[in-house]
């Protein structure tokens, strides 16, 4: 906790799993962490602020992990991959070579979607995997200011049950 009961906004979060400390002390510590400023995200700003529960940051937070493990979101940069020698030959790859992590984080993402429902998924994947503030999804969907925050509510709960987050 931060000062007078505020959470903290920065926080260390292992990437990966830990190992046994030297000293034994400590007992496990994380082979890599990374200090993570959860107000970065529009759901950390939310969850930081308390209009989320921990509860429905936590399901968020998966949601956006299996997104950003399928590699789901647009490229950004030129494919390298190699041009066609000549009209006819192929010379890359005609579909992308996914590994079995990507596979099963796309499937977990779709499902979690699909369980938030058809008008719940807009708003959830607009603030939680494309970074959306609040006020442009509510504008970039039509939606009366402040009636997004009600809305992704209910999808992070939604989304939250399908993880089993409790």
């Amino acid at each position: 906790m931060g000062r007078i009961g505020q959470p903290r906004m920065l926080g260390e979060r292992s990437i990966e799993q830990g190992v046994a400390s030297d000293d034994g002390a400590r007992g496990v510590r994380p082979v890599r962490s990374v200090t993570v400023n959860i107000t970065e995200s529009p759901l950390g700003w939310l969850f930081a602020r308390g209009f989320v529960s921990q509860r429905q940051y936590d399901a968020g937070e998966r949601l956006r992990s299996d997104w950003e493990r399928a590699q789901l979101a647009p490229r950004v940069t030129m494919a390298w991959d190699s041009a066609p020698v000549a009209r006819g030959r192929g010379g890359s790859a005609a579909e992308p070579d996914l590994t079995g992590a990507q596979i099963d984080a796309r499937r977990r993402f779709d499902d979690a979607i699909a369980s938030a429902g058809p008008g719940l998924a807009d708003i959830l994947w607009r603030v939680v995997c494309a970074g959306e503030g609040m006020r442009d999804a509510e504008t970039a969907l039509g939606w009366p200011a402040r009636a997004g925050k009600l809305v992704l509510t209910f999808a992070l709960n939604r989304v939250a049950d399908y993880y089993r987050v409790r």
